[in-house]
């Protein structure tokens, strides 16, 4: 496996900054995966989503906090698929700052969500803020050839901080 590097986690956040929604993979308690669609915002190579307090997500990561996600921006043909898949581990956020911090990301890239909730709060009633932080990233880009994918490790000091 190869350590991510610069001109790669440009092409990740790229990615990141293409697509609004990834599929979030958790550990149910009986083993079984749960797969979600959330939606999320990143600093970085840091992932955020606003998920239900009481969710199983939220269960499922309080008991065992390993996770994988899918992420896949909008394409016209097979020949331009692009996306990630990644690994790592998910924390449910507890800092009141990193909580407002996930908070004005999420209204800046969702406006919308002006609407349901009140600006400027870091907490958000029945919900709270999950930090992803990928440990491996798989890069899909059939644009180097059909099913081409690159493994890379993710060093922490390419995560980036909020």
């Amino acid at each position: 496996m190869q350590t991510l590097d610069p001109t790669r986690r440009v092409f990740v956040l790229k990615l990141l900054s293409a697509t609004h929604d990834l599929t979030l993979a958790t550990l149910r308690p009986d083993g079984y995966p749960q797969a979600t669609v959330v939606s999320y915002v990143h600093q970085g190579l840091i992932l955020y989503a606003g998920i239900g307090l009481d969710s199983q997500k939220a269960h499922n990561i309080r008991q065992n906090n390993r996770v994988s996600a899918t992420v896949t921006p909008p394409y016209a043909d097979w020949q331009h698929i692009r996306g990630l898949s990644l690994g790592g581990l998910a924390e449910i956020v507890g800092d009141a700052d990193e909580s407002a911090h996930a908070a004005d990301l999420m209204l800046f890239r969702f406006p919308q969500l002006r609407q349901m909730v009140h600006a400027g709060s870091a907490t958000w009633p029945g919900s709270v803020f999950v930090r992803i932080t990928p440990s491996v990233i798989s890069v899909l880009d059939y644009e180097q050839g059909f099913g081409h994918t690159e493994l890379y490790e993710v060093p922490s000091s390419m995560h980036g901080t909020y």
